[in-house]
């Protein structure tokens, strides 16, 4: 029987669906906060975490970081109103496995908690077509991705150390994983940890374990990414966001081939083949003394460039179709195509958030259609007119330019304006909008918040 964590802090919806759920023969447990839910999680194992996106003493964010760092591996689904699905995709993001609206089709619901249980159950069939690679994810047929591939098959039966760089949604765990699986060590395991979801005083833990009591909430022994990835690969995504002092452990742990849990003195031999992908550059962190060189250098023994996608439109179309049939599959469909119009509006947009940005936009617009095509009627504003998302609040743009303007001088309005027309320039790169506008990283997100910018 399969368990199922539903968190929510209203009674009334967590009983429906809590009833609907068991008459399905699952196992349901309940939590009415983010505290006591990281509780249940510590002390039980859950094969799906359902969680609602407003709680009243955390975020769907905070919360999801926590759960990502007590379990990786678990499915957690958001729930969500209309108005946070932007929200509810960038949650997707961060490690979510999926969204549900409400209110809760229950029915739905159950066909999404099917289709994600049973995917973390059962290993994922692989097809043998040569355009396809890890399953789900399509090559394309542009010389540049084409070249990614190339390299990627050179380098995947050495044991060299390998960073992958490329904007965010562009795949890049796709194409480690596909390094991996082409490797010496492709019947050990392959571990992947995004170490921007880490929250930084549980860094240290969930790479490398901890023994009992060695810090509040430390209640049993605990392996860490490192020994779970023993002979294996070990993929570190978004490396660049992980602390210094963790810096200098991981470059130990790479050098020196032993690591130790926190709270232990006792050494373990560890054989693994490092992994890690950035979408900040991370030569410039090291010139800005927020990566350690020393460590950028070890790593570096060859590197990997996936372009975005908009520098290959070629592959869009092919990812349309791909992305088409997985949706009219998880949402019992039967699109065709798109018409001419849609097209257009397709190859037109910039697709700065890549490939996830555009199968999302996709499986909304099979959701949304009416008949066989998609129109243009099927896509959201900010695709369809993306123009008008360049000003706040419909407000006539002011063109800003970053290097002209002292942020903290700047008006509310025109501040708002400047950060999103800078984010927007930087390729959605964070940690480059912030360099450009000459703040840190997380001076930028409290911004981000305090103006409620959803990029």
């Amino acid at each position: 029987m399969s368990k199922v964590l539903i968190i929510d802090d209203d009674n009334f919806i967590c009983e429906i669906l809590k009833k609907h759920l068991q008459n399905h023969k699952y196992d349901v447990q309940i939590a009415y906060t983010g505290k006591s839910a990281e509780q249940t999680i510590k002390k039980s194992n859950f094969d799906l975490i359902l969680c609602d996106f407003r709680l009243p003493d955390t975020s769907g964010l905070e919360l999801l970081q926590k759960i990502r760092a007590i379990k990786q591996e678990i499915p957690v689904v958001i729930m969500t109103a209309y108005a946070d699905v932007r929200m509810a995709v960038k949650l997707m993001k961060m490690g979510a496995s999926d969204y549900i609206t409400k209110p809760i089709q229950q029915e739905e619901l159950l066909s999404l908690i099917k289709k994600l249980v049973k995917k973390e159950k059962q290993p994922k069939p692989q097809p043998t077509h040569s355009t396809y690679i890890n399953g789900d994810f399509i090559i394309g047929d542009s010389e540049k991705i084409k070249l990614v591939i190339k390299l990627a098959r050179r380098v995947a039966p050495t044991n060299m150390s390998v960073i992958i760089g490329g904007e965010t949604g562009i795949g890049k765990e796709y194409i480690a994983r596909f390094i991996h699986e082409n490797s010496l060590r492709k019947d050990k395991p392959f571990v992947a940890i995004d170490c921007g979801a880490i929250p930084k005083d549980l860094a240290n833990s969930v790479l490398f374990g901890h023994v009992k009591g060695s810090f509040t909430g430390a209640i049993s022994d605990k392996d860490g990414m490192f020994q779970k990835a023993h002979g294996g690969t070990l993929f570190l995504d978004e490396i660049g966001n992980l602390s210094y002092d963790i810096q200098l452990k991981l470059l130990r742990a790479i050098q020196e081939r032993v690591v130790s849990r926190l709270g232990d003195d006792k050494l373990f031999q560890n054989d693994i083949r490092i992994i890690a992908a950035s979408n900040d550059n991370l030569l410039s962190e090291v010139h800005n003394n927020t990566f350690r060189e020393d460590l950028y250098h070890r790593l570096n023994e060859f590197k990997i460039e996936i372009p975005p996608l908009r520098e290959r439109p070629e592959d869009i179309e092919v990812f349309v179709k791909h992305f088409i049939s997985m949706a009219n599959n998880e949402l019992n469909r039967e699109v065709k195509g798109v018409t001419p119009d849609a097209k257009k509006i397709i190859m037109e947009y910039s697709w700065y958030g890549n490939l996830r940005e555009l199968k999302n936009v996709i499986k909304r617009a099979v959701l949304m259609a009416d008949g066989e095509m998609l129109d243009q009627f099927c896509f959201p504003e900010e695709i369809t007119f993306p123009q008008n998302y360049d000003r706040p609040n419909g407000a006539e743009t002011i063109e800003v330019k970053a290097s002209d303007s002292k942020l903290k001088n700047a008006s509310y309005e025109i501040e708002k304006q400047l950060i999103i027309k800078t984010i927007r320039e930087a390729g959605f790169n964070k940690s480059k909008a912030a360099r450009i506008l000459n703040i840190d990283r997380k001076t930028l997100y409290n911004k981000l918040k305090l103006y409620d910018i959803k990029l």
